[in-house]
């Protein structure tokens, strides 16, 4: 079976000023770092968190005294595995393999085929 992982990162950025330059600094840096990696594959965006007044989706990024947490999410297609486990598993390995010492979580596993077409 073959699936689509989608994991959440916490990245940390320091010395910024405001939530757009945290943004495009996190995305830029894991991106560099997983292609140093050689896994130029992960797609990597910027997460959305709900608003708990309004539930409104915006930007998973708060910065106070110059240092920003945003969230990301690592997108990674995993193929011929044994189930949904086997894919989160692989997915999780060979990301934090590249992103050593980021915190990682899982927040979805699509089925995408068999690859038997």
């Amino acid at each position: 079976m073959n699936y689509r992982v989608v994991l959440e990162a916490a990245w940390l950025v320091h010395d910024v000023a405001n939530i757009d330059d945290a943004i495009g600094v996190a995305v830029s840096e894991a991106g560099k770092r997983l292609n140093d990696k050689e896994m130029d594959f992960v797609e990597v965006e910027v997460g959305f968190t709900e608003c708990p007044a309004c539930g409104e989706p915006f930007d998973s990024a708060f910065v106070a005294a110059d240092t920003a947490l945003v969230g990301l999410l690592l997108e990674m297609d995993v193929f011929n595995v044994e189930s949904e486990e086997h894919a989160r598993r692989v997915a999780k390995s060979d990301i934090g393999g590249a992103l050593k010492d980021v915190p990682l979580k899982i927040v979805d596993t699509i089925e995408t085929g068999d690859g038997a077409e």
